[in-house]
């Protein structure tokens, strides 16, 4: 009796073992990986686009956020420049790998970024225009620094980055507030303005 009881309890354990397993795969491949890329490429043909400060996956989170140039070109979306789609419908601005999501720091203009564990955080709307606006004041559009960029840490050429916060929407700083997706798709890379998740 003891042997057959012994014997249920190891089926048991493994089967509750298989379906977590199952279900973290499974959660993993529900993510929509996508970069969000300013549509004008500025001074790097490579494009700009959103990324957390620091490198891949040593990225800093306290240390907020910054357009860098895209690592797409590397045949992938970078885990520090990564977000989950599927979360654009919650108007969140969500980095999986991180588990972090993007939030205003103050009221003062322009307003800097920061990385917060999601729940009450900042909410995003994706306007017609291809802007990035906060929901509770839709005059603010996620911009990308004028002027020169700066020299980065690494890449050939030398990756650029710029500063990066919510400013008034002007239609003279287009260039620098209107944005888009990129994804791979067998081996591909897709980009769609975004627009699309209005």
């Amino acid at each position: 009796m003891f042997k057959v009881y012994k014997k249920f309890l190891l089926f048991l354990g493994i089967t509750v073992f298989l379906c977590i397993s199952a279900s973290i795969v499974w959660s993993k491949s529900k993510v929509d990986f996508v970069e969000i890329k300013l549509l004008n490429n500025l001074d790097d043909e490579r494009g700009f686009c959103i990324d957390i400060k620091g490198y891949k996956l040593k990225a800093k989170i306290n240390r907020g956020l910054q357009a860098h140039t895209c690592y797409s070109y590397q045949g992938e979306v970078s885990v520090d420049q990564g977000f989950d789609a599927n979360r654009f419908k919650y108007k969140q601005l969500f980095f999986p790998n991180f588990d972090v999501c993007v939030s205003s720091t103050s009221s003062k203009k322009p307003l800097s970024l920061n990385l917060i564990k999601c729940g009450n955080t900042q909410k995003f709307v994706f306007s017609e225009d291809n802007t990035i606006r906060l929901k509770n004041n839709m005059n603010l559009c996620l911009t990308v620094a004028k002027g020169n960029s700066r020299k980065g840490g690494g890449g050939s050429p030398t990756h650029l980055k710029r500063n990066l916060s919510m400013q008034t929407c002007n239609q003279q700083l287009s260039i620098y507030q209107t944005w888009g997706i990129r994804r791979f798709k067998e081996g591909k890379i897709f980009t769609e303005k975004i627009s699309k998740f209005s």
